[in-house]
């Protein structure tokens, strides 16, 4: 079995396979997805958004909870990988108790975090910890320029790899409402010579390479061989691994996307006004602006005021993830519509990798 893919070399680590899983929260990546890429040699990632959803004390204790969910499924992550493949560490910026995440991390067994959902400005000074990799996640060459700039400056540090979201992922977007009403959305491969042109010239500079890694609309082996051809030197991809066996969501969460046709996928409003893809569930219809008070409230996102809130993320979307769907949120790529059946990591992996058994 030869792969068409080649290894890539990540600060002093090797990824065997330039793959990331995506980070899926809340409960859609966590050990089991995580370890089943590592196995396959790729970076397995496990989502900080709310992996503490179902400690018994998480209403009480969010952020507590939060860190002690993480704390197993890093363990339990790099038990089963088999000593294979890189962990990774997804955490929103928009997270009002990420930087408390972020120092947690620092003490961690892990391989690497990545940051988007925002522009992880000071994470190079809250995360020191050398062994640990650090990724933001951008949306355009200007916010690339601004994170080089900003951790050199202030940190004295540069991005170990940086991942390059485009609108076609899913879950919170890096567009704004705006661009997606004119319908002027950029092609991922258009970001991509963005970056390229931004990163390359401070490769230059300082004699070693920022790997680049494109999300957002990945889906085939074809795909990931066009963008690395266009200048990508991998792929993260979220969507493809939510119908696999491992993927720690619900039966009933993965089965909504292999019942849902391609206009199902449509444009969500997060609670704090920002512009989200997902399934066209029965609940996201019901949003047509009337106020449904959040019951309890976690504190998840920065500009979120539950007192004005239409609805409550962290509840919808575990609503989802514990088998409801109907009555919750799903978030979801845009070729979500596009899964038909429900593989193993290690057949999909293969897949991606053009490897025929």
């Amino acid at each position: 079995m030869v792969s068409q893919l080649q290894s890539l070399r990540l600060g002093d680590r090797v990824l065997s396979v330039p793959i990331i899983q995506g980070g899926m929260g809340i409960g859609v990546s966590l050990h089991r997805l995580a370890s089943a890429v590592m196995r396959e040699g790729g970076m397995g990632v496990i989502s900080a958004a709310q992996p503490g959803y179902a400690e018994a004390d998480f209403y009480q204790n969010p952020l507590q909870a939060n860190i002690r969910a993480l704390q197993r499924e890093i363990k339990l992550a790099n038990q089963q990988s088999e000593g294979k493949g890189l962990l990774g560490i997804n955490v929103m910026v928009a997270g009002r108790q990420h930087k408390e995440i972020w120092e947690f991390l620092n003490t961690q067994p892990i391989d690497a975090i990545i940051s988007g959902a925002g522009l992880p400005l000071d994470l190079p000074q809250v995360v020191t910890n050398p062994n640990i990799l650090l990724a933001p996640i951008v949306s355009s060459g200007k916010a690339a320029r601004l994170i080089l700039t900003s951790w050199e400056r202030r940190a004295n540090r540069l991005p170990d790899f940086i991942v390059i979201e485009g609108p076609l992922a899913g879950g919170h977007l890096g567009i704004s409402k705006a661009e997606i009403d004119a319908g002027h959305l950029p092609d991922l491969s258009d970001l991509l010579a963005e970056v390229i042109a931004v990163v390359r010239p401070v490769e230059e500079r300082i004699g070693r390479k920022i790997p680049i890694f494109c999300a957002g609309g990945v889906y085939t082996h074809e795909d990931i061989l066009r963008l690395i051809a266009l200048g990508s030197d991998g792929v993260q991809m979220a969507t493809r691994f939510i119908a696999t066996h491992e993927c720690d969501a619900h039966p009933n969460f993965k089965q909504c996307l292999l019942d849902a046709k391609q206009e199902d996928i449509v444009y969500t409003i997060s609670p704090v006004g920002l512009p989200g893809r997902g399934v066209n569930t029965p609940f996201v219809q019901a949003l047509d602006g009337s106020l449904r008070k959040a019951n309890r409230c976690t504190a998840c996102l920065t500009p979120c005021n539950p007192i004005a809130t239409p609805f409550c993320i962290t509840e919808a979307l575990i609503t989802a993830v514990n088998g409801d769907p109907i009555n919750g949120l799903v978030f979801t790529g845009s070729n979500g519509y596009r899964l038909d059946t429900i593989v193993s990591v290690h057949d999909l992996m293969n897949e991606l990798r053009g490897i025929q058994e």
